[in-house]
C-alpha cells in the first residue's frame, strides 16, 4: 500500500487531531488529548489559521455568527498543510518530499521564527509534547522529534522513529496524558510511546482491521474510547483505552458507499461524533454511547472533499474545510440533538486545515 497524499483520490480516481485548535488539552488524570468543540459558554468570533497546499499559511476571522472574512496570509512557508496552535506560537509542517517543519511568531505582526528539516517524507500531522515538536510523515511512515526553545524556535530533531511494516504511513500523533499515540494508515495500526529527554520509546501496538487505513482519531472526554476515522474502508473503529493501550471493540460505517473520511471530532459533552466524508462529500453524525456509535444523519458538507473540521471554542460553530471546491463551510451545531445547520460559505484556495 504506497498511497501519494495529494493524489491519494488519484489512487481512486480521483490524501493532516487531532486538530488541537478543535480539541482541548488531556485531563491529569490520564484523559486524553482528543476531545473537541470545549464547551464553556463564550462569545464566538476569533482567528482563524488555514492551511493549504502552495505557499503560505491564510488568516481570517470570524464572528459570532460564524461568518468568515480573510485578514491575510504568512508568506514564505511551503506546504503548510497541518498547522498548530500555541499561544502566541504556530507550527506548521512543510508536506513535501524532502519534509521540514516551520515556527511563526504571531504575538505581534506574523513571523516566520526557523525551519528545521524532520529528516522524513511527506510530514502530515502535529503535536505539541511538553517542550518538543513531533511531526508525523505520511511518505516515509516515521515520527520526528524536535525540541522548542523559549523563543518559540525549534532546535535540531532529537529523534525520528520508523514504523515497522510493509508500506508504513504515519498520519497523526497526538498526545494522551503521559502517551504519545501515532496512528499509520500503512501498517494499519496505532502505536503508544513514551518520550522523555527528546526520545521516544515504544510501548504498544493495536492492530485494526486489516486494510482499514486509520487516519485520525479522537478520545471520549472520559479518555475511557477512542473513535478512529479509517480511510480507505469507509468505517469508524470504536476502541477502548487504558494506560496507553488501546482494544479493539466494534467497527461501524460511515455512511453508504465509499466515504474516504477525513477528520473525526467529538463534543465537549462527548454526546456526538462528527467524520467527515471524502466522496460522498457530507458530514456523518454519530451519536454516541461511549462504546458504541450510532449514524444519526449525514448532511452535505457545504462543498467538495472536506478534508478537515474543528470546532470553534464554544463548541456552537463547526468549520469544514472543502479541499476541492476551495471553501470553508460554517455550521451552526445543535448541541442537544447534534444536528448542523450551515451559516457561511468562505472562499479560500486549497484548505486542507483550519485551526481556530
Amino acid at each position: 500500500m504506497n498511497l501519494s497524499r495529494r493524489g491519494f483520490l488519484g489512487f481512486t480516481a480521483a490524501l493532516v487531531p487531532i486538530h488541537q485548535a478543535a480539541t482541548r488539552e488531556a485531563p491529569d488524570h490520564e484523559g486524553p488529548a482528543g476531545t473537541g468543540g470545549r464547551g464553556a459558554r463564550r462569545e464566538a468570533g476569533g482567528t482563524l489559521y488555514l492551511g493549504t497546499y502552495g505557499d503560505g499559511i491564510g488568516i481570517a476571522t470570524y464572528d459570532a455568527g460564524g461568518k468568515i472574512t480573510k485578514t491575510g496570509t504568512i508568506d514564505g512557508i511551503p506546504d503548510p498543510s497541518f498547522v498548530i496552535r500555541d499561544g502566541n506560537f504556530l507550527y506548521a509542517v512543510n508536506e513535501q518530499d524532502i519534509g521540514a517543519v516551520t515556527a511563526i511568531d504571531i504575538s505581534t505582526t506574523p513571523k516566520v521564527l526557523n525551519r528545521q528539516p524532520n529528516k522524513g517524507s511527506g510530514p502530515c500531522h502535529l503535536a505539541k509534547v511538553g517542550d518538543h515538536l513531533l511531526s508525523a510523515n505520511y511518505g516515509s511512515g516515521d515520527l520526528a522529534v524536535h525540541p522548542i526553545a523559549a523563543d518559540g524556535s525549534l532546535g535540531q530533531q532529537t529523534d525520528l522513529v520508523k514504523h515497522e511494516g510493509t508500506a508504513p504511513h504515519a498520519h497523526q500523533v497526538v498526545q494522551a496524558g503521559e502517551y504519545v499515540l501515532a496512528v499509520d494508515l500503512g501498517t494499519d495500526s496505532i502505536y503508544t510511546y513514551t518520550l522523555a529527554a527528546g526520545k521516544l520509546t515504544l510501548q504498544h501496538q493495536a492492530k485494526v482491521k486489516t486494510g482499514a487505513g486509520p487516519r485520525h482519531l479522537v478520545f471520549h472526554p472520559s479518555g475511557m474510547y477512542a473513535y478512529v476515522a479509517d480511510e480507505l474502508d469507509s468505517t469508524v473503529t470504536i476502541c477502548g483505552y487504558n494506560n496507553g493501550v488501546l482494544t479493539v471493540l466494534d467497527t461501524v460505517p460511515t455512511g453508504a458507499g465509499e466515504n474516504y473520511p477525513g477528520e473525526v471530532v467529538i463534543s465537549a459533552d462527548g454526546l456526538f461524533v462528527y467524520v467527515t466524508n471524502r466522496g460522498h462529500n457530507s458530514v456523518s453524525i454519530f451519536r454516541t454511547n461511549e462504546a458504541g456509535l450510532e449514524l444519526v444523519g449525514t448532511p452535505s458538507c457545504g462543498g467538495n472533499w472536506p478534508r478537515h473540521a474543528a470546532f470553534d471554542p464554544t463548541g456552537r460553530l463547526l468549520f469544514v474545510a472543502n479541499q476541492k471546491s476551495n471553501n470553508v463551510v460554517t455550521f451552526s451545531v445543535d448541541q442537544t440533538a447534534g444536528t448542523l445547520t450551515q451559516t457561511g460559505d468562505f472562499s479560500t484556495p486549497t484548505p486542507v486545515c483550519v485551526n481556530v
